[in-house]
């Protein structure tokens, strides 16, 4: 085989391996990518019932109620979640994260039951994505910056 021919199937090989690579790690990244779901694509039948959703809307404000039994320890929080005029109660038992609160953003990973409530396993909340530090927001921040 001569020098040339050589090079050119070494070349050869090596696009198949970093195409294999490519396709491998695009594969991987597909699977792992994590979508939600609307109360309004709900409403309209786009999402089984039974199956893992994860569900993403505002929480509506006066909604959380947390159940104050001395069995529950008050982890357990009922909400809805709302999505326009679309709306979807959710259950969830366990501690919530800090920056949930009623108007603010949040997912809720769970599976709808019978009676159309989300029983989530998961409350993520979500932040806005304009964040400043605290004291930033005061009146006098921009002054206290520019010295």
């Amino acid at each position: 085989m001569k020098p040339r021919h050589r090079r050119l199937a070494l070349v050869a090989a090596g696009l198949l391996l970093a195409s294999a690579g490519v396709t491998l790690a695009l594969g991987a990244f597909r699977s792992n990518l994590v979508f939600f779901v609307t109360p309004a694509q709900i409403a309209a039948g786009q999402a089984e019932r039974g199956a893992l959703l994860r569900v993403g809307g505002l929480v509506q404000p006066g909604s959380v109620e947390r159940d104050a039994t001395a069995q529950a320890r008050g982890l357990k929080v009922r909400f809805v979640l709302a999505d326009g005029p679309h709306t979807l109660p959710v259950v969830f038992e366990g501690v919530l994260p800090d920056l949930f609160s009623a108007g603010r953003g949040a997912i809720a990973q769970g599976r709808i039951d019978a009676s159309g409530t989300l029983v989530a396993t998961e409350v993520l909340a979500k932040h806005d994505e304009n964040y400043m530090p605290p004291g930033v927001h005061a009146p006098d921040a921009g002054q206290a910056g520019a010295r």
